[in-house]
């Protein structure tokens, strides 16, 4: 008799390889495209989050439901029902401190309620979109595999970590360290999904994750002279640098240097 979280269609490691190329694909290309036809290229405006976030991480995280839905695989995905010791729920709390710390409250008051709310809502986006895919998906195809709980916890969140490599396509080997600390961001999302027994929890996490490193950095660049230095999301989705539009959205904050 299959356990509850044991799936009846199995998907082998090439289909999960393809699941993933197919999501990187809608993510990188789709979204150059939109940046293309739209023409905006940053995230400091409210058009812009919409343009260069929503809408092509909106349309992969349609793809990853549509996959977990074709699979049936949603019971999996959302629960898992193996228990782990207590304790490990000193890395949520941990996590949310950290959150709650890095976020610049003072920047975000200065700027349109709106776009806060859309940078939020963007920022769930990349949350759900990669946990259901690499937490989700990615960790019922290891488990499925007979890896035991440790080689799922690395293997998925090294895998979780080199997709990341995809951000070269625009900003060359500097994609390396942020594919390496994702990693093991990808171990803590791994451990909250496993003492909270699903997949929300690690999901809202990693978007308020990302929202408190946009935030506390992206949207505090300056008009000029800071188009290429500031720093990128945690997300797939490796954001282009700010320049001096200001259309559809609020002003920025007044120019400041980014800490290196």
């Amino acid at each position: 008799m299959l356990r509850p979280d044991h799936p009846s269609r199995q998907l082998t490691y090439v289909g999960f390889a393809v699941v993933v190329i197919v999501y990187l694909a809608i993510i990188q290309f789709g979204g150059l495209a939109v940046e293309h036809a739209s023409g905006e290229k940053d995230i400091v405006t409210t058009r812009g989050v919409v343009y260069s976030m929503i809408i092509p991480l909106g349309l992969a995280l349609a793809f990853t439901f549509l996959v977990v839905t074709r699979l049936g695989w949603w019971r999996p995905v959302l629960h898992d029902e193996r228990p782990v010791s207590r304790w490990v729920w000193i890395v949520p709390v941990l996590m949310l401190v950290a959150i709650a710390a890095a976020i610049d409250y003072q920047a975000l008051a200065d700027k349109d309620p709106v776009f806060v709310l859309v940078l939020l809502l963007a920022t769930q986006i990349v949350g759900w979109g990669e946990e259901t895919m690499f937490r989700g998906v990615g960790v019922t195809v290891l488990r499925e595999h007979g890896l035991s709980e440790g080689r799922v916890a690395l293997w998925s969140s090294i895998v979780f970590g080199a997709v990341h490599l995809t951000n070269a396509i625009g900003h060359g080997a500097s994609a390396i360290p942020q594919a390496i600390a994702v990693s093991l961001a990808g171990y803590f999302f791994y451990l909250i999904r496993r003492v909270s027994r699903g997949n929300v929890l690690n999901s809202v996490v990693h978007g308020l994750f990302d929202f408190s490193i946009l935030t506390g950095t992206s949207i505090m660049v300056g008009q000029s002279g800071m188009s290429d230095r500031w720093p990128r999301s945690w997300s797939i989705r490796s954001w282009p640098s700010s320049s001096s539009s200001n259309a559809g959205g609020s002003n920025l904050h007044p120019p400041r240097t980014p800490t290196p």
